[in-house]
Formats: C-alpha cells, structure tokens, sequence
C-alpha cells in the first residue's frame, strides 16, 4: 500500500483531504463547508468554495431549534482556536 495514502495519526486524515470538501463545524454554532487548501498544526484552515451556516436562537422565545443563516464565500481563513471538528468526504 502507498504510504502517503496511509492514515497513522489525527492529521494524516487532514492530509487525505486536501483539495476535497469538508465539513468543518466551530464554535458559536457555526458550520462549514468548502474545499480544504491547506492545514497547519493549530487546526488554521484556507478553505474556497465556502458555504457557512449559524444557527440563530432567539433567547425569548425559549423553544428549540431557530433559524439558520447561510452566507456564501469564495475564500476563508479559519482560525484554528474555533473549530470542533473537521469532517472529510465520504469515501
């Protein structure tokens, strides 16, 4: 087996995911999906292609659930203090 396409730690699963859409969910109540460019040792993510969605809770409402704003961008550096987790394509 090629042992570029092994997986023996957390980020080697990162590494197989360069170029292919993730899903990337942050704190706040925030997600992500876009396509993954690059990745360093702090979860600091370049993604394009971004499509992002917040869950909106109204506190007076009191019910669950709310309503999802969704933006779209071309490019994005996320942060790596923010993210939960980072989910790569379905293979």
């Amino acid at each position: 087996m090629d042992p570029s396409l092994t997986i023996q730690e957390p980020f080697d699963l990162i590494r197989l995911s360069l170029s292919e859409r993730v899903f990337v969910k942050l704190r706040g109540d925030r997600e992500l999906t876009g396509v993954l460019h690059a990745y360093d040792g702090h979860m600091n993510l370049i993604l394009s292609d971004v499509e992002e969605k917040i869950m909106i809770v109204d506190p007076q409402e009191g019910a669950p659930g709310g309503t999802i704003a969704k933006r779209k961008m071309d490019m994005l550096f996320v942060r790596g203090d923010g993210v939960i987790l980072v989910s790569p394509p379905s293979r």
